[in-house]
């Protein structure tokens, strides 16, 4: 009975995302991530004094049944460096997700 219950539970938490959504460019203090609609994408640091014609690029996925956004940055000396993320909010406006640290990351989306 504990089994039933905690599964019906779990399937109730489950979210569930508009990924079309986090098409645009987002910023969280001076650190701003642009996602295209091809699953390219690009990030920037403005206190780093990086603006978006010279932004890092990546690629990136959304795994729905898991919930799982992940980073692969493009190396400029060649290769590709995978970051995994749970994403909790995607909405017009804001944009969460936490690393497996449970450190979260909240971005506010540029209009």
């Amino acid at each position: 009975m504990a089994a039933l219950t905690m599964s019906l539970s779990a399937c109730r938490d489950k979210q569930s995302f508009d990924i079309d959504l986090i098409v645009g460019k987002w910023v969280a203090g001076t650190e701003y991530w642009r996602y295209d609609n091809d699953g390219s994408g690009v990030t920037w640091d403005k206190a780093d004094d990086v603006n978006e014609d010279e932004a890092q690029p990546f690629k990136w996925e959304f795994d729905s049944e898991t919930n799982h956004l992940t980073h692969i940055h493009q190396m400029e000396m060649g290769g590709a460096i995978p970051k995994s993320y749970t994403l909790k909010t995607l909405n017009e406006n804001v944009l969460a997700y936490t690393d497996k640290y449970d450190s979260t990351y909240t971005f506010n989306r540029v209009l």
